[in-house]
């Protein structure tokens, strides 16, 4: 079996299903291919922070452009997602901690950004009460916020069906071709053509990338979530300790949602994660020390998602430079799922008119684009943040 399209989408999580309905709104046709089922690594398993706060200066035009969307975002897939803009707020426990965030604030402003504010000890007190009394401030980002992964998932599942895309589960792609100016993509038995392609594919884009004949280095994350059991409401805004790896939030349904930068054990060959549970109680313990009120809460389910991390802990957004009509659209290192707007539109911008109206050139494949034929390094390494990028990406 042969099926043509103008355009394909491998990948079936929020990044794919955003370029899938933004190309196929443009007219376009579009036929989506996932390789187990809708959402069910990393978009499936997020946190769904929707955060500008400590974004890395490439990725700020993007996420600002994106939130706009969010604020919006009933408009655009007929539903509000649950987003709730309660604010991101991340804390400090030392003056060596809250100027090092009063620095980066500076910074900002003379960049012309203005969406980061320092707040005291006082303003800190009346927006989280229950937070430790030794936190003395704080850097926040009001109009951020968080919505539910699932009725996100679902949401942008109906936009994208409505609008004419054809989705394909399970179907995994393994191998991939252009021919005279077509992609070319199948599983052995059943193939795809389209002059468009965007590799959406998430922890396995690595490999989607390779078949193209782009080499670009990636490392995977298990980040870990727990989910405790319900409470009445006490903390609004999603609160971050980088120093602790930690990030917590509370959701409509009023269970604590927690998470931050703990990893699970990755295995990508059988599509699967494992949580720690040595970590996972380091993150247990981390959230008592911020909010000594929670120690008693029964942890209901806990997690490891899977997804891919780049060298620089920044996306990879934009036109491959050596293969004609390709779209890369992944490595979010653990905070992709704010950006999933905005980043449809512009994947639909490239590939239909050869621009992006917002800038993310900061987001080009090319700068992590190796000769074909030099060996990829083995995922797991450290690697050196940017000047704004803050000390870890799972706080989404």
């Amino acid at each position: 079996m042969t099926a043509t399209a103008d355009a394909l989408v491998i990948g079936g999580g929020l990044h794919g299903l955003s370029a899938a309905l933004q190309l196929a709104r443009r007219g376009a046709s579009v036929i989506l291919l996932e390789r187990a089922r809708i959402g069910r690594h990393s978009s499936g398993a997020s946190a769904a922070g929707v955060r500008t706060l400590s974004r890395a200066p490439a990725e700020l035009p993007i996420s600002l452009a994106a939130m706009e969307m969010w604020h919006n975002i009933e408009d655009l897939v007929g539903d509000d997602c649950d987003f709730r803009a309660d604010g991101q707020l991340k804390v400090a426990e030392t003056n060596d901690e809250l100027d090092e965030l009063r620095a980066r604030v500076n910074r900002l402003r003379q960049d012309g950004f203005f969406h980061e504010e320092i707040i005291d000890a006082s303003e800190l007190r009346e927006l989280v009460p229950a937070l430790a009394q030794h936190f003395i401030g704080g850097v926040i980002a009001r109009r951020d916020g968080a919505a539910d992964p699932h009725r996100t998932l679902a949401a942008f599942l109906r936009a994208v069906l409505g609008a004419g895309v054809v989705v394909h589960e399970g179907l995994g792609v393994s191998r991939l071709e252009r021919r005279e100016g077509v992609w070319r993509a199948g599983d052995g038995n059943s193939w795809f053509e389209a002059p468009l392609l965007v590799n959406a594919a998430g922890a396995w884009a690595g490999q989607i990338a390779a078949m193209a004949g782009d080499n670009i280095p990636l490392g995977t994350k298990a980040s870990m979530m727990i989910v405790t059991e319900r409470i009445a409401p006490f903390v609004r805004p999603t609160v971050i300790a980088p120093e602790r790896k930690l990030s917590l939030k509370q959701t409509s349904q009023g269970t604590l949602l927690i998470g931050g930068g703990q990893q699970g054990r990755p295995d990508l060959q059988n599509e699967r994660s494992e949580i720690d549970t040595r970590l996972l109680a380091k993150a247990a313990a981390a959230a008592t020390e911020l909010f000594p009120g929670v120690g008693p809460l029964r942890i209901v389910r806990a997690w490891a998602g899977l997804e891919a991390k780049t060298s620089d802990n920044v996306a990879i957004a934009g036109l491959s430079p050596s293969a004609p009509g390709l779209m890369h659209l992944f490595g979010f290192s653990g905070h992709g799922f704010q950006l999933v707007p905005a980043l449809g539109v512009a994947a639909a911008e490239l590939l239909l008119d050869g621009r992006s109206s917002v800038d993310i050139s900061g987001l080009s494949p090319q700068r992590l684009m190796l000769p074909k034929k030099t060996t990829l390094p083995k995922p797991g390494l450290r690697y050196n943040p940017g000047e704004y990028t803050c000390e870890i990406s799972d706080f989404d």
